[in-house]
């Protein structure tokens, strides 16, 4: 199976100064040119902070963050899983994790970058500020990774595809056969379930660190619902998709 994750905003500081950016050590080296046009692009809007402001959508305590893009070829490094923070990636433990949940990581887990693309959850990455809607000059995200992004994604993600992704993510690299899950709550009383919005990547995470903890193999749909029931999660083929139950990834049953 394929787990593909949206990144954060929020990044991690640090990492391996003696290792900066390779873009041909990242996973899916054939993008290395896509990937050295953003990075072109990031730092021209960057350079000025009346640019980077507009460009970026930096308010005041985070205008410094532009910094970030004039340094991706000197600044060190950190695996993806660890670089990126916030509510979806702190369940994980990334910093914490033991070598086999790594390796689950590895062999399962990617995630859509708006600065790389496509990149592998050990892949070493810089700190930088980009989002997938951030305007580069010329160069637009929404016409510049579809095509690439889902060219390479369709050719690595064989079996089950499990898309985490948010729909801006979603939307830089489209797959037409992934299981796309909604996370919903429960009414306790009448059953009713209300779509979440941030508490969806709490849940994300949760799956993800569960599914690693695991070693879940878990290569069709059936065996997606096999999988879930034996530990808990309530995951549900519906009408319209699929619905991931948030309640039942809470810390006490996973």
């Amino acid at each position: 199976m394929t787990v593909l994750l949206p990144p954060s905003e929020t990044k991690r500081e640090g990492g391996d100064t003696a290792r900066t950016l390779d873009l041909g050590a990242l996973s899916f080296p054939e993008l290395a040119d896509e990937r050295a046009a953003v990075i072109t692009a990031a730092r021209s809007v960057s350079s000025e902070e009346s640019t980077a402001r507009t460009a970026l959508k930096l308010g005041p305590k985070s205008v410094a963050e532009r910094l970030r893009n004039l340094e991706l070829d000197t600044a060190p490094t950190l695996p993806a899983v660890e670089r990126y923070t916030g509510v979806l990636y702190d369940p994980l433990d990334a910093t914490g994790a033991d070598d086999d949940t790594r390796r689950w990581w590895t062999d399962h887990v990617l995630v859509q970058s708006a600065m790389f693309g496509p990149i592998g959850a050990g892949d070493h990455i810089p700190a930088y500020r980009l989002s997938h809607d951030s305007r580069l000059g010329a160069l637009r995200l929404a016409k510049h990774w579809p095509g690439p992004s889902s060219d390479v994604l369709g050719a690595r993600t064989g079996g089950l595809v499990l898309d985490l992704r948010s729909e801006g993510y979603r939307s830089l690299g489209p797959l037409d056969d992934a299981v796309v899950l909604r996370v919903v709550s429960v009414d306790g009383g009448g059953g009713r379930r209300r779509a979440l919005n941030h508490w969806n990547k709490t849940a994300k995470g949760r799956l993800t660190a569960l599914l690693a903890r695991t070693g879940a193999d878990v290569g069709d749909p059936a065996s997606l619902l096999r999988w879930a029931g034996e530990h808990g999660v309530v995951v549900e083929r519906t009408d319209d998709g699929w619905d991931l139950v948030a309640e039942s990834l809470e810390p006490a049953r996973v």
